[in-house]
């Protein structure tokens, strides 16, 4: 099949042909003629099968009668609304709207946070077309009066699970309350649940159903493998694998912001060139850190599951887990940023015996074990080890665990009972005699003479005496104040 036979206008061919591309993708093959017929869509394909083009195409077509060169923003509202989780994601889809629709006059923009919102304002009041937004900062625009939803006809929510993790349903629904009930709806995610499929039957209607691979499926052209290592011996391990290999240019995920950042910096302590890029950063950090990892300048590029999620990068081969991800559909999100488009990719995962819950409900979401290789000096200590592997570890060692056994019956008993009797007696001497020594001089005598020749003078010289004369100094009534001697005290 080719894209002419889906009916698309010469404008869009002709962008589709400039591109590069000749025959559509499966995923791309059945949504395009649905969503032209104007059929709200459910559509599901892994990542890098060429989705966003998908409902991109057919928007555009759709569109196109609404296409004028008039400055007024009367004739230019918002028609098609694109919301998206993360503004890394924003900005390709709406990369690819310009890629498609640069030979319609239809205005586009995108709108995310992390920039001035004043610019946005402004093109906004303008008037566009076509919106790609992250969903908070389009509430911002909202609460500002700055948009308007009355004539939206299209609604696309791409990467719907991640709305879900993310937290943005609440404010997806605050959206939908605005937008006309009369409206196409799509929802385009990599994977599906039975949580995505409770929202999309309070969005969409009659929605038809597009799933060109199985859920939660990776593409075959990636290899997997695991290393397993001790928690503590991670980033050691991780220096060794980019140190060691031939690795150019590796995308390393991570669970947070921080470790992003403190795992970018020990590398490049190692002599590793490495950039990090998470929420926290600002969007021209961000923009800057990829661009240096796409361009080469960064070897590494640390990122978290929120600002790796939309990354476009072409010919990525290599994916590295130095953390396994919650959420056991985010491997999936993970290693669909290698071996797109039918490519090999690699993907590496390090394993400490705390995620060994997690590797097992990824190798049940996947339906395939995963390779688990050791790399000599970074073995993992015993408690990585299930129960099986243990027993097999001892049987392992029964020849020295025989030799063991029989020597612990009497020679183990009797180096610890001669330790202990060792240990008592230089305990003991020095509890006998030194402590002896630092009371003897605050006592001032001769522990070699009897002690009643030195105590008798002892006693009669000061200290009891002292005792004696200050007790009759203080009776009890003086206490009650019966006695008549502070008077001429308070004279003096």
């Amino acid at each position: 099949m080719t894209f002419e036979e889906l009916g698309l206008l010469p404008e869009l061919l002709k962008a589709v042909a400039d591109a590069g591309y000749t025959e559509p993708t499966p995923i791309q093959a059945q949504a395009i003629p649905v969503v032209l017929a104007g059929k709200d869509v459910m559509g599901g394909a892994q990542t890098g099968t060429g989705k966003t083009a998908g409902f991109v195409l057919p928007l555009l077509q759709r569109l196109a009668r609404h296409a004028s060169t008039s400055p007024s923003p009367a004739r230019h509202p918002v028609r098609a609304l694109i919301l998206t989780p993360t503004r890394e994601l924003a900005m390709q889809v709406h990369e690819s709207v310009q890629t498609y629709g640069k030979y319609i006059p239809l205005r586009d923009l995108v709108v995310y946070g992390g920039v001035d919102i004043k610019p946005q304002t402004e093109a906004l009041r303008r008037g566009v077309e076509i919106v790609v937004a992250t969903p908070g900062r389009l509430l911002d625009h909202v609460q500002q009066k700055s948009v308007n939803f009355n004539s939206v006809e299209v609604l696309v929510l791409d990467e719907a699970d991640r709305m879900l993790d993310m937290g943005f349903i609440p404010d997806i629904k605050r959206i939908l309350a605005m937008l006309p009930k009369e409206r196409q709806s799509l929802l385009f995610s990599a994977t599906f649940s039975e949580e995505i499929k409770k929202l999309a039957d309070t969005m969409l209607k009659a929605p038809v159903l597009i799933e060109v691979a199985r859920r939660n499926a990776v593409t075959e052209t990636v290899t997997h493998r695991m290393h397993p290592v001790d928690a503590d011996n991670k980033r050691q391990l991780l220096a060794h694998i980019l140190k060691t290999s031939s690795l150019k240019q590796v995308l390393v995920f991570v669970g947070t912001k921080f470790g992003a950042s403190r795992l970018a910096h020990y590398l490049e302590k190692q002599g590793i060139e490495a950039t990090a890029i998470h929420g926290d950063k600002s969007q021209q950090q961000r923009t800057e850190a990829l661009d240096d990892f796409k361009s080469g300048k960064a070897r590494v590029l640390v990122a978290t599951d929120v600002a790796a999620r939309g990354l476009d990068i072409d010919d990525l081969p290599h994916v590295i887990n130095f953390e396994l991800p919650h959420v056991p559909e985010d491997y999936v999100h993970r290693i669909g940023r290698t071996g797109r488009a039918g490519k090999e990719g690699d993907a590496t995962s390090l394993v400490c015996a705390e995620e060994r819950g997690k590797l097992a409900e990824i190798e049940k979401l996947i339906k395939r074990p995963i390779e688990q290789v050791v790399v000599p000096g970074f073995e993992p200590g015993a408690e990585f080890s299930g129960p099986a592997e243990k027993r097999r570890g001892r049987g392992g060692r029964t020849e020295k665990g025989e030799d063991s056994r029989e020597k612990s019956s009497s020679p183990r008993r009797e180096p610890r009972s001669r330790e202990r009797d060792e240990a008592g007696r230089e305990r003991r001497e020095p509890r006998r005699v030194e402590p002896a020594k630092a009371k003897l001089p605050k006592l001032d005598f001769d522990p070699s003479k009897p002690y009643e020749s030195r105590g008798s003078s002892t006693d009669t010289a000061a200290p009891e005496p002292k005792r004696s004369h200050h007790r009759p100094k203080r009776p009890v009534p003086a206490l009650l104040g019966g006695l008549p001697k502070p008077e001429p005290e308070t004279e003096k």
